[in-house]
């Protein structure tokens, strides 16, 4: 059947009613079709080229479904606000926004020392930041706010262009805390602004692409590390210590080796209070976990801890009799807002976009773990514009950068917590302690804090099962794992997930630099090739050689595709090609000797050499060789037999030429059989092994793009079997891969669509009804 006659019956069915239609197709389970190339492909198909859209055509489109679509995107509380369900989720929220606030307040009070500045910053940038957030954040339960890392990466900035030693005054060389402090708030308010300036603007122009790169093993294994660095960071809280503050690589381990060293110091009544807290809190947790089905709601431990340790360290004066440390005075009142300094961006620059991507890349971690677990999305872009007007809005408000706490996001799940509620809660609570309620959490214990945290942090750290549960599964993703979390232990977060980022795409370009590549076979009676290597009933073709590869060929692994391929052939086609090259040479070059020899005996007027040679050399000759044979014959002889003393006329310089008479006839019997084959560059002429296949088949179907490089190693694979006498052939490209190569030229009068084939069953047939022929063959039919 033609392909007009296979056109023709798709019109006729095309007319019949649709059940007659489908119960003729279910009686003709099987289809009878043309064998087609990628030209015939395209006009049975009648491919029709996309038309090109441009997406900026549609940015200065103006309607009102437009336009609300852009509100609701950019401002997500519109949207989720009007259909929050009050009845289930509204005393969950209150609770967990309750925990979170009380969690809040010391934090704050404590992170903002690690920034270098007045304890009721930190308060602060509780409340802003994590209001607007609730306005235009899409993660459901993580708490934005203080949190440590991100504390000590600022203090960092603070210490290092805002040191003490520019403060002391000259009268008694002491410290000017007042303009110190004032000089730090400045500068880190000014580094909030540029840090939202650079969120903001990284998510308008669609940067959170880059989560994609954050794998679920190495956001889990960053995340576990992140928990090692919060549980490091609150043992100072448990036993009471004063420690250094540090940032920067091995930071983690010297506070570690800080804390076994001054373990001797530690103040008795704040361990106590410490692991009190931590055994009250686990109680409550195992009791809500045996009472869930019972309870509406879990019992909210945390905040009744707090609550009551409170009351208790107010009560026995524990700072006074024990020396418990406790969170201390809280100024009331806010302040007003104040522009950030321009002259300080220069300095700050290089300092806001580390914080910006540690800032976003902490946040959006934690959201993509709670969108896991309770099945809801979050947008990257938006996170990061959320989360840069957090920081550019505080920065106003003499805020430090702040992103996500992984301990108040635990606390705020643990609790109820099902929306960004639960975080307008906790700012608003935040609020009343600043105006009103500051001074009633002067007793609260810094070690019930640190205990409420590192419990808080059991749900991160059970995530070292993951290690058994890869090396099972994936131990690739299992080395992502290890990696990520090594080297953010070693490095401190900000390094280490730019190493766990870099190693990752590192090992994806090393899995796709080292594909499975497989010789196919046809699994008999069908048309479906597989591995001969796995199904030992797939049998080669005999004369025909299909390649695969598992991974798509560019730049990276287009020279080990050609090898590969040349090593699963078993031919070696690079040293077949050079002896091949040799041979022709030494063929031309005999040639040329001939010529020349030929010349000189033409040209000496007392000897000349006869040489018969057949009309094909005559042919390839000039026209002084027919006028050299016909020289004497006798003089030449006798100069062969006599040699050089029969001829004393004769020249030294004229000995060479009687001395390769042997020679000239020796060439001229080869000529002469070369003369008899059609063509003498052939491996059977020159006497090479030939290669046990004629046709070589490319299954391109894993390919889905195409650069310059993988266009010339098709190529160079076109020209070097062809070498060799194998004719090479292309199958089941995608049509996206097809467009790709004739943009890049590829086709051409040697390569055209005629040696691409719509799957690797045509490319066979047409390669064992044509070995070694033109593409350029009548339609056969082959049974599906």
């Amino acid at each position: 059947m033609g392909l007009s006659e296979a056109l023709g019956q798709r019109d006729t069915e095309a007319l019949l009613p649709v059940t007659q239609a489908m119960e003729l197709r279910k009686r003709n389970y099987y289809v009878e079709r043309p064998l087609l190339n990628q030209e015939q492909l395209e006009e049975l198909g009648c491919l029709t080229s996309a038309t090109e859209t441009h997406q900026w055509r549609t940015w200065f489109q103006c309607s009102y479904t437009r336009a609300r679509a852009l509100l609701l995107q950019h401002l997500p509380v519109l949207a989720w606000l009007p259909r929050y369900p009050v009845r289930d989720w509204l005393l969950g929220d209150l609770l967990a926004g309750l925990s979170v606030a009380i969690m809040q307040l010391p934090q704050g009070l404590a992170y903002a020392l690690l920034a270098g500045l007045p304890p009721v910053f930190g308060l602060y940038s509780s409340f802003y930041p994590v209001f607007i957030y609730f306005l235009f954040g899409t993660s459901r339960h993580i708490s934005v706010g203080t949190f440590a890392v991100m504390s000590v990466m600022v203090g960092s900035v603070t210490e290092s262009l805002a040191p003490d030693e520019d403060f002391l005054q000259a009268e008694n060389a002491t410290v000017d805390e007042e303009a110190r402090d004032a000089a730090r708030v400045q500068l880190t308010a000014t580094l909030s602004v540029l840090v939202g300036l650079f969120q903001v603007g990284l998510g308008l122009v669609h940067f959170g692409f880059v989560v994609t790169y954050l794998s679920e093993p190495l956001v889990r294994g960053y995340t576990t590390a992140a928990s090692i660095q919060v549980f490091v960071s609150q043992l100072k809280y448990v036993f009471g210590l004063q420690l250094s503050s540090r940032s920067g690589p091995l930071s983690l381990i010297y506070t570690v080796l800080e804390v076994c060293w001054k373990l001797p110091q530690s103040v008795v009544g704040t361990v106590v209070t410490a692991l009190v807290a931590g055994v009250v809190l686990v109680l409550v947790k195992l009791l809500n976990d045996k009472l869930q089905r019972h309870l509406p709601l879990p019992l909210p431990g945390e905040l009744l801890t707090l609550i009551g340790a409170t009351g208790i360290s107010y009560g026995v004066g524990l700072k006074h009799r024990f020396g418990v440390d406790v969170v201390g005075n809280i100024p009331a009142g806010l302040v007003p807002p104040v522009a950030p300094s321009p002259q300080l961006f220069a300095s700050l620059v290089g300092y806001a976009f580390t914080i910006a991507v540690v800032g976003f890349a902490i946040a959006i971690s934690l959201g993509k773990i709670f969108a896991l677990r309770h099945g809801y999305r979050v947008d990257s872009n938006q996170e990061l514009v959320a989360l840069g007007l957090s920081n550019l809005v505080g920065g106003f408000f003499r805020c430090f950068p702040v992103s996500c706490s992984m301990s108040r996001s635990l606390v705020q799940e643990s609790t109820g917590g099902n929306t960004q509620v639960a975080g307008a809660v906790s700012s608003l609570f935040i609020l009343i302690i600043i105006v009103k309620l500051g001074e009633l959490f002067q007793d609260l214990p810094k070690a019930v804090l640190a205990a409420v945290i590192i419990v808080n942090l059991k749900g991160m750290l059970k995530q070292f099962t993951d290690i058994c549960s890869l090396w099972k599964a994936n131990r690739v993703d299992l080395l992502i794992w290890l990696v990520t979390f090594v080297a953010t232990i070693l490095l401190n977060l900000d390094l280490g997930l730019a190493v766990a980022v870099v190693f990752s795409l590192l090992l994806v370009v090393f899995r796709t630099q080292l594909p499975r590549y497989s010789v196919l076979g046809q699994v008999p009676d069908t048309d479906i090739y597989r591995d001969v290597a796995e199904y030992s009933e797939a049998r080669e073709v005999p004369g025909v050689k299909i390649f695969r590869s598992s991974a798509t060929m560019y730049f990276a692994n287009a020279e080990l595709y050609s090898d590969a391929l040349k090593q699963r052939c078993g031919v070696d086609v690079d040293h077949l090609i050079s002896r091949k090259k040799k041979l022709v040479k030494k063929q031309e070059q005999k040639l040329k000797r001939l010529k020349k020899l030929q010349k000189q005996a033409g040209a000496s007027k007392d000897t000349s050499v006869s040489i018969e040679v057949n009309s094909s050399t005559r042919d390839m000759e000039s026209n002084n060789m027919e006028d050299s044979k016909a020289e004497g014959e006798g003089s030449a002889m006798s100069c062969r037999d006599g040699g050089a003393h029969a001829c004393p006329e004769r020249k030294a310089t004229d000995l060479p030429a009687v001395s390769t008479g042997n020679e000239l006839e020796d060439m001229a019997a080869s000529g002469q059989e070369g003369a008899k084959a059609p063509d003498v560059t052939t491996l059977k002429a020159l006497g090479l092994p030939q290669p046990h296949f004629h046709s070589l088949v490319l299954d391109l179907g894993a390919l889905s793009f195409v650069d310059t490089v993988c266009l010339k190693s098709l190529k160079n694979i076109f020209r070097d079997f062809r070498e060799i006498e194998v004719e090479v052939y292309m199958a089941a490209c995608h049509t996206p891969v097809v467009a790709q190569l004739e943009a890049g030229h590829f086709f051409d009068a040697s390569i055209t669509k005629q040696h691409l084939f719509a799957s690797v069953h045509d490319a066979v047939l047409f390669a064992l009804q044509h070995p070694r022929s033109s593409p350029a063959s009548p339609v056969l039919m082959t049974k599906l």
